[in-house]
């Protein structure tokens, strides 16, 4: 678990680093900085996203997952818990949540966090998950500048989520394939275009309430598999 464990303090060290810079910077810079985040967020997704290599598996991830989320009413308990957590800690960030799963879709959708985690777990090599470690510790200075508290935040689920990877690589050795991961990269890619297009303030949509979609992603791949 070393690789994580360094991975996630690269991502608190760079946060604490761009929330002491976001205190000093001009709101004009700020603003850009923003604007900046939201623009490569949604590069990023577009660029996640057509790693699908079934658009109905994407699709139908979706809309499946949309679905779940508006009935569990995900984005409402993510709304409240994060309105909690910042009352708790005396955090006045509007844009803790948003900053939160911007951060965790970004540092753990990619195929490097699976492919890194299983490596380190199967064969005790870290390397890969080191090299994720500098280019997250990177981007969470930019991200924690534009947002704040919530990107620091993002290095527990990023923990839960890598660290259980990596914990239980012997058995899902077998079962994720590289197909597999690229389905998962794909539907995070679309959240992440979804996180995008909040930053810039172009549409609210509620992404918290569409996370199901990567669990549905593995169910529709598996079940084309088998037809």
């Amino acid at each position: 678990m070393i690789g994580t464990v360094i991975n996630v303090g690269a991502v608190v060290a760079g946060s604490l680093v761009g929330m002491l810079l976001k205190n000093r910077l001009p709101e004009k810079i700020k603003s850009m900085v923003f604007q900046a985040i939201g623009l490569a967020t949604i590069f990023f997704g577009v660029s996640m996203a057509l790693k699908s290599n079934n658009w109905m598996v994407l699709i139908l991830s979706l809309v499946s997952g949309a679905v779940i989320g508006q009935l569990l009413k995900l984005d409402d308990g993510m709304n409240r818990a994060g309105e909690w957590l910042k009352s708790s800690l005396r955090i006045s960030n509007k844009r803790f949540t948003e900053g939160l799963m911007t951060s965790f879709l970004l540092f753990c959708m990619g195929s490097m966090t699976v492919l890194g985690a299983l490596e380190e777990g199967l064969n005790k090599n870290s390397e890969l998950l080191l090299a994720k470690s500098v280019m997250d510790g990177f981007s969470s200075i930019a991200l924690a500048a534009a947002m704040g508290f919530g990107v620091m935040f993002s290095a527990l689920p990023m923990l839960i989520y890598q660290g259980s990877i990596t914990l239980f690589a012997g058995s899902l050795q077998d079962v994720i394939s590289e197909p597999l991961i690229n389905e998962i990269t794909a539907t995070g890619g679309v959240l992440l275009i979804g996180m995008g297009f909040n930053i810039l303030e172009i549409k609210k949509i509620p992404v918290i309430n569409l996370l199901p979609a990567l669990v549905t992603a593995v169910a529709f791949y598996f079940l084309f598999q088998a037809f």
